[in-house]
């Protein structure tokens, strides 16, 4: 195709869209893409052209760059759709934080699973639901690539509301785990091969090699070798201990893992042992606030930004479309046999050969039994929201609350629906009417 065009939903995500322009521009033939940015605060929206020009013109970029209020003019003949919005904002978020909290409910980041992820996704599905239908009104052979969380639940929403097939969710955990597991282990990231999958910060590393070597029994070494000079480092992350009894790496850093399972936030002792920092992301999204003023007063200025790349996935796969070169991405899409030991309707993370055909995942059978128990909890838990959201049946916003490890683990059933009730009366103005509903206890 010759000059792309790629729309940007939520472009006033200005830092991430910075990253992923700087990434496509990289590529020689990207360079004269035409960028269509789209958000709905006239502010955000302003500076993310502004960069967008500013990252072009430092990468020798001839791109056509709009920026565009209205969603539908962005849209109209996009070949590739990125989502990257956040429903609610800093707002929204610190809701998802606070009313648990007053229940004794600890999170950490709170966008995957849990009570926050629940309310994360039930104020996006109606955004997704519009998005979905001008997509396929006016661009319906593009493909949207998702970012936004829960990822899972958000992909697994889009094709049961909206029939896109052309739809795939990208994540970065996959490629961080086994470059940090690269560094620890002080092999060359360029000569590890390495297999992974399961569900979208829930996934495992199934193999892990260096040549002939197998890493993990390199892993193995050294954190006995840890414990036998009396340090406590390596054994004090969540996924480490995790990887000790079920014998997989996890895909996903400690503060995200410690969420999905029932096993370490409920309990004082592990917070401490496994030093956990409760209510982290709210110190994140403050951190996101002050870059994009950065970046904001950088531009007003005229001084230069940083120019950097980050590897996502995005810029990847419109690159091996668009001119046919074959690559593996990691990508999150329905599972429809390609895991056979988890739900076909749920929304799995595995490889995906990428080409000019499009993005095609790999079949990898079962994953071995306690992997598979885990990842199935999480998806009967996905399974509930999208039920709620699709059947219009706010009973269901509890059951996914009930059905939530770390939840269920807190509190009794009763606190459980109180809290439903809470937070639906704070998020009422963005969730779909029907579930604005109280139900008491």
């Amino acid at each position: 195709m010759t000059r792309p065009k790629i729309t940007f939903i939520g472009a006033g995500s200005v830092v991430f869209t910075q990253g992923l322009l700087a990434d496509l521009f990289a590529f020689a033939e990207l360079k004269d893409a035409h960028i269509a940015l789209h958000d709905i605060d006239t502010e955000r929206l302003d500076t993310a052209e502004a960069a967008a020009h500013h990252i072009a013109g430092h990468l020798g970029a001839d791109a056509r760059i709009t920026a565009h209020l209205d969603r539908r003019e962005a849209l109209t003949g996009a070949d590739f759709v990125i989502n990257i919005v956040q429903i609610g904002m800093g707002e929204a978020t610190r809701t998802d934080f606070e009313i648990p909290a007053r229940y004794g409910l600890r999170q950490t980041i709170g966008d995957t699973l849990g009570i926050g992820g629940i309310f994360r996704a039930l104020r996006t599905f109606p955004h997704l639901r519009a998005l979905g239908a001008d997509i396929a009104e006016l661009c319906p052979d593009a493909w949207l690539l998702n970012y936004t969380n829960p990822m899972a639940m958000n992909v697994q929403y889009l094709a049961e509301a909206t029939g896109l097939t052309k739809v795939v969710g990208l994540c970065h955990s996959v490629y961080w785990t086994i470059r940090d597991l690269s560094d620890l282990l002080e092999v060359p990231y360029q000569e590890v091969t390495y297999r992974a999958a399961g569900v979208n910060h829930q996934a495992w590393v199934l193999e892990l090699r260096h040549g002939e070597t197998d890493l993990y029994g390199r892993l193995d070494e050294l954190i006995k070798s840890e414990l036998i000079a009396g340090e406590e480092q390596l054994r004090r992350r969540v996924r480490v201990d995790m990887y000790r009894r079920l014998g997989y790496y996890p895909t996903e850093t400690s503060e995200h893992s410690s969420e999905y399972v029932p096993w370490y936030l409920h309990h004082d002792s592990e917070i401490e042992r496994l030093r956990l920092p409760v209510g982290a992301y709210l110190g994140i999204v403050e951190e996101n606030v002050a870059a994009y003023e950065k970046t904001r007063d950088a531009l007003a200025a005229g001084e230069p930004l940083t120019v950097e790349g980050t590897m996502e996935y995005a810029p990847q796969i419109i690159h091996s479309i668009v001119t046919g070169t074959p690559r593996t991405v990691y990508g999150n899409v329905r599972n429809h046999g390609l895991i056979d030991n988890l739900p076909r309707t749920g929304v799995v993370e595995v490889p995906c050969l990428v080409d000019a055909s499009g993005v095609q995942p790999t079949r990898i059978g079962s994953l071995p039994s306690q992997l598979a128990a885990l990842n199935r909890t999480y998806l009967s838990m996905n399974d509930l929201v999208v039920r709620a959201a699709v059947e219009d049946d706010p009973r269901h916003i509890r059951h996914a609350a009930m059905t939530d490890p770390a939840t269920a683990a807190a509190l009794p059933v009763e606190r459980i629906w109180q809290l439903c009730d809470d937070m639906v009366r704070a998020h009422a103005d963005r969730l779909q009417p029907a579930l604005r509903a109280t139900l008491g206890s």
